[in-house]
């Protein structure tokens, strides 16, 4: 039986753990700190512009699961906020414990507080993932889902510092970058100024640290929008953030709230004196990252070279997903591109064409898009995303943008792809 390793238990390494063992193989999914989903413990926003249409491709390609569980934990459906319609926004606190139970269910063996600290590579092909604990984890195939955010040194040297955010870096250690291991050179993102990496786009407030107020209308509504006072809006912070699809003037006039549980303060950091100068805030206190009022993470500093079928440049059994794969914002994202890389990796073991999803699906596209776009210096600027920016402006423009899901199936019908990942290669 085919053996696949994935490195990383982000939104990423457990989707394409799922479709990866759906193929056929025996799948183990490491992962260095306790929990999986990586940044989907403080993200929830689902559903949101054109994310609805990615999200009714992936169930129709096969890969509904991990949308199962987020559209069953949403607190809130159909929500709208600037910029954005239709969103889902999930209970951070709910669906951690889900993902795990189903993939222990599926007979994934998943390693918490494992931490890759090397590899073990023969002329281009690895042979194995060698731990911080010295044991080795042998495969076929390999997957690299572990991200591209921090270690400490990048938050410090590209940002405020260690935010101590979710991933917990001091307690758990730095992520490892398996294709720079293997000798490919990764690239890096840029923010508009030219400067290397991007802050993480939102923090979590408490909830029992907000005024009834806010509290009561954020169980009830799912959104609540306060005016920043005039003399402390800032529109140079926008270009700071990865999440380039909340980079609008109404973010930087507002204060916008989202309720996943936690509340999500959609900045990438606010300075605690200020924020409680807001009417219903004035108690406020930071859940994540505990900085929050200084900084939060560093992203896009570990790219891998891959082609669209997210096999790595350079590395024979090496594929890549999720924001390892690009400049990719998002937990849809994460798992569109796991999906097909844990699909993929069963097919480069028995020597099958990997698929490449057609351009005419957004999946497709974006992996497409995206990597032509990094080819060049302004492209390395942008984010791409289903939800907003360049590429959401793209599918309204492709027409590819649609919230009808029997069109959706249809066109997935027509391409031949219905529940491909649900087809057992060995």
């Amino acid at each position: 039986m085919t053996k696949v390793i994935i490195i990383g238990g982000g939104w990423a390494g457990c989707s394409a753990s799922l479709s990866a063992k759906k193929a056929g193989a025996e799948v183990t999914l490491i992962e260095k700190t306790d929990m999986l989903i990586g940044l989907g413990n403080v993200g929830g926003i689902m559903r949101n512009n054109g994310r609805y249409t990615a999200t009714e491709e992936n169930i129709y390609l096969g890969a509904s699961e991990l949308f199962e569980i987020t559209d069953n934990a949403s607190r809130h459906k159909n929500v709208d906020f600037p910029g954005h319609k239709h969103a889902s926004l999930y209970d951070v606190t709910r669906v951690e414990p889900e993902v795990r139970k189903l993939l222990k269910d599926r007979g994934i063996n998943v390693l918490l507080m494992s931490r890759a600290n090397d590899i073990v590579i023969e002329d281009r092909k690895i042979k194995g993932i060698v731990l911080a604990d010295g044991n080795v984890i042998e495969g076929d195939v390999f997957i690299e889902t572990t991200g591209s955010t921090g270690p400490m040194g990048n938050c410090t040297r590209y940002g405020n510092g260690c935010a101590m955010c979710i991933l917990r870096c001091p307690s758990f250690g730095p992520r490892l970058s398996i294709s720079m291991r293997a000798g490919v050179e990764d690239i890096l993102g840029k923010r508009g100024d030219g400067s290397y990496g991007a802050f993480s786009g939102s923090c979590e407030l408490s909830k029992d640290s907000v005024s009834e107020e806010i509290r009561e209308r954020l169980d009830s509504e799912g959104v609540v929008i306060l005016p920043v006072p005039q003399e402390d809006i800032n529109f140079e912070k926008l270009d700071l953030k990865v999440c380039q699809q909340y980079s609008l003037k109404e973010f930087s006039e507002n204060i916008i709230l989202l309720d996943t549980g936690h509340i999500k303060l959609m900045t990438p950091f606010y300075p605690l004196e200020k924020l409680r100068k807001i009417k219903g805030l004035e108690r406020a206190r930071y859940e994540d990252p505990y900085a929050g009022g200084k900084g939060n993470s560093i992203r896009y500093l570990s790219i891998a070279p891959r082609d669209n079928a997210l096999k790595v440049n350079g590395v024979d059994n090496l594929l890549c997903a999720g924001e390892k794969a690009g400049l990719f914002v998002g937990h849809t994202e994460a798992i569109s591109t796991g999906s097909l890389a844990g699909h993929n990796s069963v097919r480069l073991s028995l020597g099958m064409p990997l698929l490449e999803l057609p351009r005419n699906t957004v999946i497709g596209d974006i992996i497409a898009f995206a990597n032509e776009e990094i080819k060049d210096e302004d492209g390395l600027k942008k984010r791409y995303t289903f939800a907003g920016s360049v590429f959401f402006d793209r599918m309204k423009e492709k027409g590819t943008y649609s919230i009808d899901t029997e069109e959706i199936k249809k066109k997935i019908q027509r391409l031949d792809l219905l529940n491909i990942y649900n087809e057992r290669l060995v």
